[in-house]
């Protein structure tokens, strides 16, 4: 019986593969009827996402066979998408991020992508399109179990910046007593940053695992080319991945790429895994001063690191 369920849903399986690759066009020569192979615009999506990569991380992250990913690259530095230096911790290593002309491409891509999944599910009312999210994140959550799945890092979108304030005042409230104050500041800062967002000069990372938020951070311009790292943030379940380290890691690339002076940020010195990160990262302890914001008496730190 067992033999027999297991061809059962490798067909199965099998089957739904063939027809999702055939709607979303996996095999047609041009991805998303645009100049890029499906491993193309993959690429472009994750160094647009990720703001600055390695290449070795892509050939981790992505399986890719490392020839072929520098066949891309070279490709993609002829069409001046991409610009690859090496890593000042590792010069056999290359550092990866757009050029002006990839990011373009990248949002591109990405609205290309947005509009054929839109009229995918057109047809579906809000309890159809409800199923689908569910039925997409339980598949994910079975084939390969949130506990193991690779972190992944992408973009704000909306809903995005409700989460962050949600999950945040949540945790904080429940962690440390702090009160409705916290909540009305990280929901200002989200206010400033959707109202002001600028490509070039802002950016928000949303790091997910098997189609969950587990963590989050905000670059934003903060004036006289200071640029803010703002509402970093780790689930509890993701704690221990070093994803905090990831996320600050990208702030610092797209605070230098962007071309701001100075990195700064404001926390509490009770936040201590925060505190090591930034240490740790080349951040300066520059400011202290004692509050009860947040109804507790605190001591809040000001940090910058020059870029």
């Amino acid at each position: 019986m067992r033999e027999s369920t297991d061809i059962t849903t490798i067909e199965a399986m099998r089957a739904f593969n063939r027809f999702y690759t055939d709607r979303i066009g996996i095999l047609d020569r041009a991805y998303l009827k645009a100049d890029y192979t499906l491993a193309e615009a993959r690429i472009v999506y994750e160094i647009g996402t990720r703001g600055q990569v390695l290449a070795v991380e892509l050939v981790r992250d992505l399986r890719l066979d490392p020839a072929y990913l520098s066949r891309i690259l070279k490709k993609f530095r002829e069409r001046n998408l991409v610009i690859v230096a090496p890593d000042p911790a590792d010069g056999r290593s290359q550092r990866l991020c757009l050029t002006d002309k990839g990011r373009t491409e990248f949002e591109t891509l990405a609205e290309l992508s947005r509009s054929q999944l839109r009229r995918m599910v057109a047809p579906l009312g809000p309890a159809e399109q409800a199923s689908l999210v569910e039925a997409m994140a339980t598949i994910t959550r079975l084939i390969e179990p949130g506990d193991h799945a690779t972190p992944v890092l992408r973009p704000h979108r909306p809903g995005d910046l409700g989460w962050m304030i949600q999950s945040q005042t949540e945790f904080y409230v429940r962690t440390f007593g702090w009160n409705g104050r916290f909540e009305a500041l990280v929901s200002q800062v989200a206010a400033d940053f959707l109202e002001r967002y600028d490509a070039r000069r802002d950016h928000c990372w949303i790091a997910e695992r098997a189609g969950t938020r587990i963590g989050s951070v905000i670059v934003m311009d903060g004036g006289e080319n200071i640029a803010k790292l703002r509402m970093l943030y780790v689930d509890a379940a993701a704690r221990g991945l070093g994803l905090g380290k990831l996320l600050v890691e990208q702030c610092v690339h797209f605070a230098r790429h962007a071309g701001y002076r100075q990195l700064t940020l404001w926390t509490n010195d009770i936040l201590h895994s925060a505190r090591h990160i930034y240490v740790a990262a080349g951040f300066r302890l520059v400011a202290e001063e004692r509050h009860t914001m947040f109804g507790p008496e605190l001591n809040g730190q000001t940090w910058t690191l020059d870029l």
